[in-house]
């Protein structure tokens, strides 16, 4: 492209920092050298890995799938599930949206990014280029943070064990198709390197980068991630390599936005944590669960290190998340300059743990689905479930809305040079 070369000029997702494309050796990585968010990395044969990878997630997805994946056997009785029983069951107790939150986080969103990501790779591998390739991209990097098949077994692994002292867990195929898809899908990500799908340039300048892309006058596409000149406000135009349109702003109402999901979500904690998430029926007796007390029933059944991931997941995590974004918001408000580079820290850790707290519900399917034994057994999903399940989605959309460029933006922080690392 003209006006671009490798050696131009990156910006910074978390902070917008400017800096100048360097070399690093193989398997090493670049760092923003004011907050430390990594830049980019340097991945060896990149394109050839990642797709092998995704056509052996694919090929284990459908094995999940179409095999019977866990079993519950309690004397001659056999009770037997498929990945996505778990979404159905809900459905049939009353609870429909639950059951729509497992289906599209455990399946339809995974499948979806394995196929998009096939989609893209494959034609490259054979030297050529897919058409759609930008809302194809686009669709993967929205759905990526959603797909949560490593959260959904965990989930599993603590049905297991409240399952123990009811009846025999049989693993069927699936088990461990999804097992192997869980590795498979996590090196794949691993191997992946954006720069098969947009080469790593941007502009050429004389200019030695200082500040924000922003002071400098580009703007970053939150496609391709290539620097452009930056419109005037309120302006928008096309990238030049991928089409998606660029604008000069922060993202649009990102402190509003955030305050208004967040205060939503803090209001869903209160009933998620008072109400019943759960009730487990045993011989006709039974009482209601919930988080709190299936965490000290896993507890007294010995599961100590479960009980406290659960409680960690559960309960601690949504609360330390909106404290978190709390903190953020106030101090972007008022315009602190107060430890900039640990509170771009605080929203990296916070983005990225905030997807776990999902393990309640998915454990209320799973054993939704596999305790259906009529008088022996069963499990009915209380409304908390779904209180907790719109409180976890909406602390994550808050956590995405939040821009943790403003914590930089508002505090006036400039520049230190770039770094190279060796993984």
């Amino acid at each position: 492209m003209p006006g671009y070369a490798a050696d131009g000029l990156i910006a910074c997702h978390a902070c917008d920092g400017a800096h100048r494309i360097v070399p690093v050796p193989e398997g090493g990585k670049a760092l923003c050298g004011r907050c430390g968010t990594q830049l980019y990395r340097n991945l060896p044969r990149s394109l050839d890995r990642s797709a092998a990878l995704y056509l052996a997630a694919l090929i284990l997805f459908l094995l999940a799938n179409t095999f019977p994946f866990v079993a519950l056997k309690f004397g001659d009785r056999v009770q037997q599930t498929v990945l996505i029983s778990g979404a159905f069951a809900l459905q049939e107790a009353g609870m429909p949206e639950v059951g729509l939150l497992i289906a599209l986080t455990s399946v339809v969103f995974p499948f979806l990014t394995i196929c998009g990501m096939l989609y893209l790779l494959l034609p490259l591998r054979l030297g050529i280029r897919p058409i759609w390739m930008t809302p194809v991209w686009r669709v993967v990097r929205t759905l990526t943070p959603w797909s949560l098949i490593g959260v959904f077994m965990l989930g599993l692994l603590v049905s297991v064990v409240k399952l123990q002292d009811l009846a025999e867990v049989i693993p069927g195929t699936a088990f461990f198709a999804f097992v192997g898809l869980l590795v498979v899908s996590a090196a794949a990500v691993a191997s992946f390197d954006p720069a098969v799908l947009w080469p790593r340039i941007g502009p050429v300048t004389e200019a030695v980068p200082e500040g924000s892309a922003a002071d400098m006058g580009y703007a970053a596409c939150h496609t391709c991630d290539l620097l452009v000149a930056r419109p005037e406000p309120g302006m928008r135009w096309a990238c030049p390599r991928c089409g998606s349109a660029v604008h000069g702003m922060r993202q649009h109402e990102s402190i509003p936005r955030t305050w208004a999901l967040l205060s939503a979500a803090t209001l869903l904690l209160v009933p998620a944590n008072v109400l019943p998430v759960m009730t487990v029926i045993r011989f006709g007796q039974g009482e209601p669960s919930t988080i709190l007390s299936g965490v000290i029933h896993l507890i007294e059944d010995g599961a100590v290190p479960l009980g406290l991931l659960v409680l960690f997941a559960s309960f601690v995590v949504p609360i330390a998340k909106i404290i978190s974004l709390v903190v953020l918001l106030v101090t972007v408000q008022r315009g602190s300059d107060w430890r900039v580079r640990d509170r771009t820290l605080l929203y990296r850790v916070t983005e990225a743990v905030g997807a776990w707290s999902m393990i309640d519900i998915f454990l209320v399917g799973i054993l939704v689905a596999l305790v259906r034994m009529d008088a022996l057994a069963t499990v009915h999903p209380g409304l908390g479930a779904t209180f907790f399940g719109a409180a976890v989605v909406l602390t994550m959309l808050a956590a995405h809305s939040f821009d943790p460029r403003l914590v930089w933006d508002r505090a006036g922080k400039g520049p230190e040079p770039a770094q190279g690392a060796a993984a």
